[in-house]
């Protein structure tokens, strides 16, 4: 072999290695913006639950305020709201990472959610709280509230999907595997959603 067809095959191979390289490079910088995209989606899930959070002391001491209402509904918004702050930051931290910190995360908003919706359903029942207007603001706010929620719910779920889809395609699923990424987990329906709920006049 001559001198000049060794330094050709060197070249070849050195091309190789470096067109290989920036390609695996490449692999493993997508998988961390898509990764990054979804930790800010999960920021944005968790502002929406904390302006809940935040509203509910407010709704719960204006339906304190009327008369002969049911003191077990409130302390049950109060003792689920209790239960979502009792999750550790360093829980919600690796939420996305961690299924179970993640499924105990949304059974716990999940809780929340049929409270407050046992709230509202019973303040039907007491005309001069319906009347209040500070009543009538929170409620509203609560429904923009649960409206912001399901979006960023969905938005979440719409960006783990784009990563735990590329995370398993070939052959970026080497560089996932290598990378330590892992699948992020997906909020679900409340058990039962599936059923209607039933009407009765």
């Amino acid at each position: 072999m001559s001198k000049w067809a060794a330094v050709g095959c060197v070249g070849i191979l050195v091309l190789v290695v470096l067109v290989g390289g920036c390609s695996v490079l490449g692999m493993y910088n997508g998988l961390v913006t898509k990764d990054q995209a979804v930790e800010a989606q999960w920021a944005q899930v968790e502002n929406v639950y904390q302006r809940r959070a935040d509203l509910i002391p407010n709704l719960v001491e204006t339906v304190k305020g009327a008369a002969s209402f049911e003191k077990e509904t409130y302390t049950a918004v109060a003792e689920a709201r209790s239960k979502v702050g009792q999750i550790s930051g360093a829980a919600l931290a690796n939420a996305t990472r961690d299924p179970q910190a993640f499924a105990r995360f949304q059974a716990a908003q999940d809780g929340l959610s049929s409270a407050l919706s046992r709230l509202m359903a019973v303040a039907e029942n007491y005309p001069q709280l319906k009347a209040s207007q500070n009543f009538r603001d929170l409620q509203a706010q609560l429904e923009g509230t649960e409206n912001r929620i399901a979006v960023e719910r969905m938005r979440y779920n719409e960006a783990a999907q784009a990563f735990n889809t590329a995370i398993r395609q070939v052959p970026t699923n080497f560089v996932a595997r290598a990378g330590g990424f892992a699948q992020k987990p997906y909020f679900k329906a409340q058990p039962g959603a599936e059923q209607a709920p039933k009407v009765k006049f």
